[in-house]
């Protein structure tokens, strides 16, 4: 019998597959990265990817829908180090791991600073840099949604449960008045697309809350981004963030064998973490990494300045059917910071767009 071979799935960024395929190549092993977009990523159901791939870069809210189709193998077994913030955790549920910490993202704010100066840390001075410079809030995919949880967050309430409350309206209303300001072309950009945009032209001065990219803080860029904590509402509160990043799994359609697990396991590896990852443009999840150096310095320290926020980041609700429910309620978001519904209707909307999922999980 010839080599088992495998295929995996990521997400077409460098970030998500160029650490990936190189190691994949020098590993020995027959093992083929397929991409696809960062909404793909971020949407397509979790039980049709598990069908063809072996392996899956994934985010942690699919697990709901994971764990229900029976379509991932539990990895209790994980390198003996330590990861940034909740990531491990957002990859637990019943009791068992479903994935491995390969990547670490959460919310933080992305400034050009030659443009506009110190980067705001509260959501007051966003709102007032917002009246003389070009503020854009991440609000296409689900991203409008996230952005309203982690503004919850900040305000002090994380947003377990999707019932009308006085600290979602005040969300939504600051949401409301930095969009009435925002680049009208800034409404329909994914964090790639915002990020791309502040290293090409100057449209775009600073964005809040948008997932973290080291690539665009690097150094050789003549527009360099400055990525520094998540607002807060008030100094030595807590910034709001929803936590990102990516995790390896390993699907129910694959044979494992030592030596893909060996592989897999050594991405997680500080060797793989602090020198390969990061010099094949991906972004690492082990702390050690984090706190390098070496790792910072070609990134304008990006890792250590957004460190406080990743550690206190909210980890979204898992349940099975997460995933579509986030999607229905970041357009009711959108819907309502554009100023086609008022702000009371959507909550509504959105308190009842969750009952239909908790329903129909208890049906």
């Amino acid at each position: 019998m010839g080599r088992p071979s495998y295929r995996g799935l990521t997400w077409d960024h460098p970030r998500g597959r160029d650490a990936l395929i190189a190691a994949a190549r020098a590993s020995g092993l027959d093992l083929t990265w397929d991409v696809h977009p960062l909404s793909g990523f971020e949407s397509t159901p979790i039980e049709q990817l598990a069908e063809h791939y072996d392996v899956i870069v994934l985010d942690h809210p699919h697990l709901g829908d994971a764990i229900r189709h029976g379509c991932l193998q539990p990895l209790d077994e994980l390198v003996d180090a330590e990861f940034v913030g909740p990531s491990v955790a957002s990859y637990r549920m019943n009791g068992r791991l479903w994935a491995w910490p390969l990547d670490a993202a959460t919310q933080v704010a992305a400034t050009r600073v030659d443009l506009v100066g110190a980067p705001p840390r509260l959501w007051s001075e966003v709102v007032e840099l917002s009246r003389h410079a070009p503020v854009a809030l991440s609000l296409a995919g689900p991203h409008a949604f996230l952005t309203f949880a982690s503004i919850c967050v900040a305000l002090g309430e994380e947003p377990e449960r999707f019932v009308p409350t006085e600290t979602k309206s005040r969300a939504l209303e600051l949401m409301r008045e930095l969009t009435s300001r925002a680049p009208r072309h800034s409404l329909a950009l994914d964090p790639i697309g915002l990020l791309d945009d502040m290293i090409s032209d100057d449209t775009v001065a600073h964005c809040p809350l948008v997932y973290g990219y080291m690539n665009y803080a690097s150094i050789t860029l003549d527009r360099r981004v400055t990525f520094t904590g998540a607002p807060s509402e008030r100094l030595g509160a807590r910034p709001g963030s929803t936590i990102g990043g990516t995790g390896l799994a390993i699907t129910t359609r694959c044979v494992v064998t030592p030596e893909l697990l060996h592989h897999l396991q050594w991405l997680l590896s500080a060797t793989a973490q602090e020198a390969f990852v990061p010099a094949h443009s991906g972004q690492p999840a082990r702390l050690s990494a984090w706190l390098s150096d070496r790792v910072n310095e070609p990134v304008s320290d990006f890792y250590q300045a957004t460190l406080p926020t990743i550690r206190s980041a909210w980890i979204r609700p898992r349940f099975p059917g997460y995933v579509g429910f986030q999607s229905e309620a970041s357009e009711v978001v959108r819907e309502v910071v554009s100023g086609v519904v008022p702000v009371t209707v959507g909550l509504d909307r959105i308190g009842a767009a969750h009952r239909r999922v908790v329903e129909g999980i208890s049906a």
